[in-house]
């Protein structure tokens, strides 16, 4: 999948000779197209990452905990929902670090937001394009830039302020580097490699460590030092890993509990259980908050789990275009390395990227907990390295070598009928786009075959076939794509962003157009709210379609609707709302108009009569979960308290916490009821029984008309309970109300 005149082949295949090591390019010998083809898709990538980017909804989350961190920088480091401190997202904070940053010199906003992010993936292309260059060539880095920078669900995420851009770019970072001690043999730049998966460990832990085992492994294998220089150089990189890793953590265990905010997602409000738990092995098995596998839980927004998973109907146009010719690529590579050397660069490449696409591939297959269809982006470096690099390995033993003039042939073949059955499981959309695929492929194969051993003049028709075979390859792609930035498909729920049409049912609908874009509660374009592909009751769906989740449709509410937008629970077996509203609102109030393209929205009355009666209060209000704290968080600007974190099930309130808060007058104000999951606050949990009981004992309940509210409940409910929405109301605690 490259240019048949590259100037740097890697072998002549000969039945007889083991294939040399690739020549090492002169200064100035790149081809004249190179850097203009390397501009252009760097271009491609930022008008399909950055256009129309003010108009898209971001996860209301870490929108919420980037302002935050722009007001408090105790809150940036702790990386704190609220610039108050009372609870952390359930992260690291090294992403919203770096987006604070940006807001701290640019002001707080959608763009200077995400600048940082749309840098960070293009520097991703541009490390993956330089690392596959060095080993094959610049037509096998060119087009891994392109299939790299046309994977749908990389655009998808590239657009929102999720981490998994900074955590790809770090982890890319981390496998260039490593590369380059492999071929050099130096111990700077295997520093250089643990520091940066040490760094991606700070911004989703776990998983910035899925590639690592193939990248030490590699370095073991395949780098010039002896053995035992080897073995200490990894040690080092280790202590080098251990420290980018951990410093956070230790840093935050250092800090009493009392001073500190209570670390959301973890079970006893430190990092250690959270790296442990919720983002650690929970994510594999299920449990401390991640559901309880494929078919339900978590896993249900991606289907269930098993070897097949990235190829149904809901991650399939998203990651899986390219993987089948990708394998035939790694496999076909290896094959023709023969008996290279051990310090074969050209192993050593296909080995790593290799491993890094085998071992992402099989944890996101296999995950019990939650599983997000936008984490499969960690796919696309090791998918696109691939391509680009097997590709040109396979079209030169194509040339050279009757035995393997079958193999490329093949795998473009099967790329164009998977790209094919996936085009018709997008009924309606673009429907002349499969056709022409299959056609291009089709003349793109026969030109191959034709002037496989062309000469002179006749190769550009070679080169031709070519282009037209990586053209029909990722036409499917970059449809999916586009249509991210051109408003014509894809989910950016915020929370679950998404691109191409609506092919699936995980919760919240399939990825993509049509209804049910979501994922869990917390802002972002058409949310689940009882969607038509969702799991959910249909109570109040084709309203909840329409309302989507707190801050639902980027703010188009105006504030108040987005409490109507019922769309009721989710149902098989109590898992998370998968066709509900979601948490939308406080107290009738609704999560609905906002900041828009922030993941923002409440009723700006109810924001006003808080504002209004907060009395000197370090806290606006008190609500059950992350979402509805971060919705007025973005919309007031001031600390909201989440009592209950993300999932529900944080116990980061409790009834002498809240005692101790009303007491010294930094909180009046607390919404009962509306919670997501678990069925309501607390998830139904003995502390969270106990604080509602005093609440409603001892406070005085507020009267929707005070604050020009009509509505009487929040959107969506708990998760497998009835379909009626769940009740919310405000009450006022003053320091007398403690006894």
């Amino acid at each position: 999948m490259t240019s048949a005149t590259d100037p740097h082949p890697h072998t002549t295949v000969t039945p007889d000779v083991p294939p040399p090591a690739p020549p090492v390019a002169p200064p100035g010998s790149a081809p004249r197209w190179s850097l203009p083809a390397l501009i252009a898709i760097l271009i491609l990538a930022a008008v399909l990452y950055s256009w129309n980017l003010s108009g898209s909804s971001l996860n209301s989350f870490y929108s919420a905990a980037v302002l935050s961190g722009t007001q408090s920088w105790k809150a940036w480091f702790f990386g704190s929902l609220d610039a108050g401190n009372f609870l952390t997202v359930d992260k690291p904070p090294f992403a919203l670090m770096v987006m604070g940053l940006s807001c701290r010199v640019f002001g707080y906003g959608t763009w200077q937001m995400m600048l940082p992010m749309v840098l960070v993936a293009l520097a991703t292309i541009w490390i993956v394009h330089a690392s596959v260059k060095r080993v094959w060539g610049h037509g096998a880095a060119t087009v891994a830039a392109l299939v790299l920078a046309l994977t749908p669900i990389t655009v998808a995420i590239n657009r929102d302020n999720n981490p998994d851009t900074l955590l790809v770019f770090l982890m890319a970072g981390g496998a260039a580097l490593a590369l380059r001690a492999v071929h050099n043999g130096r111990l700077l730049p295997l520093v250089g490699s643990a520091v940066c998966f040490g760094l991606a460990f700070n911004t989703k832990m776990l998983q910035g460590y899925i590639a690592l085992p193939a990248v030490f492994a590699v370095y073991l294998y395949a780098a010039k030092p002896k053995l035992v220089k080897r073995v200490v150089n990894l040690l080092v990189a280790g202590v080098a890993l251990a420290v980018s890793s951990f410093w956070w953590a230790a840093a935050v265990s250092l800090v009493p509990a009392d001073d500190r905010p209570y670390i959301g997602g973890s079970s006893d409000g430190t990092a250690w259980d959270l790296i442990m738990g919720y983002n650690g092995l929970g994510r594999i098995l299920g449990g401390e908050g991640n559901g309880g596998g494929g078919g339900g839980g978590g896993g249900g927004f991606s289907g269930t789990a098993g070897l097949g998973r990235l190829f149904n109907d809901i991650l399939g146009g998203q990651i899986s275009w390219l993987i089948p010719f990708a394998t035939i690529a790694c496999v076909g590579g290896l094959v023709l390395c023969g008996r290279a050397p051990r310090t074969d660069l050209t192993r050593a490449a296909l080995l790593l990227w290799g491993g890094w696409t085998v071992l992402h591939y099989l944890t996101f297959a296999m995950a019990e907990g939650t599983m997000h269809p936008y984490y499969t982006t960690a796919l696309a470096p090791g998918i696109a390295a691939l391509c680009g690099g097997g590709g040109v390995m396979l079209l030169r033993a194509f040339r050279a070598d009757k035995r393997w003039a079958w193999v490329l042939p093949t795998g473009l073949g099967i790329t164009a009928v998977w790209a094919v059955v996936l085009l018709r499981r997008a009924s309606g959309w673009n429907t002349w786009l499969w056709p022409a695929i299959a056609v291009v492929m089709l003349l793109a194969i026969v030109g191959l075959l034709v002037f496989r051993s062309a000469s002179g003049t006749r190769v550009r028709l070679l080169a031709a076939s070519v282009v037209a075979a990586v053209v029909a390859a990722v036409a499917g792609p970059a449809a999916y794509a586009w249509s991210v930035p051109s408003g014509s498909g894809g989910g950016m729920g915020g929370t679950n962003p998404t691109a191409g049409p609506s092919t699936g049912s995980g919760f919240g609908g399939g990825p993509g157009g049509g209804g049910g874009r979501g994922g869990f509660p917390g802002g972002g374009t058409g949310g689940p709210g009882g969607a038509q592909q969702g799991r959910g009751s249909q109570a109040g769906g084709q309203q909840g379609q329409n309302d989507g989740l707190p801050g639902g449709g980027g703010g188009r509410l105006p504030g108040g609707q987005g409490g109507q937008a019922s769309g009721g629970n989710a149902g098989t077996g109590g898992t998370p709302p998968g066709g509900s509203g979601g948490n939308a609102g406080t107290a009738g109030g609704g999560m609905g108009g906002g900041r828009g393209g922030m993941g923002g929205g409440a009723s700006s009355e109810l924001v006003a009569y808080l504002e209004k009666h907060q009395d000197g209060a370090k806290w606006l209000l008190a609500v059950s979960s992350s979402q509805s704290a971060a919705q007025l968080i973005v919309s007031s600007g001031e600390p909201v308290i989440s009592m209950w974190g993300w999932s529900g099930s944080d116990k980061a309130m409790t009834l002498a916490r809240l005692k101790e808060l009303v007491k010294k007058g930094e909180l009046h104000y607390i919404q009962l009821g509306g919670g997501v999951m678990g069925g309501g606050p607390g998830g139904g949990s003995d502390v969270s029984s106990e604080v509602t009981q005093w609440v409603q004992k001892n406070g005085t309940a507020v009267k929707e008309s005070e604050y020009g509210s009509t509505s009487t409940s929040t959107s969506g409910s708990g998760a497998g309970t009835s379909s009626q929405s769940n009740q919310s109301t405000i009450y006022r605690l003053d320091p007398s109300d403690v006894s």
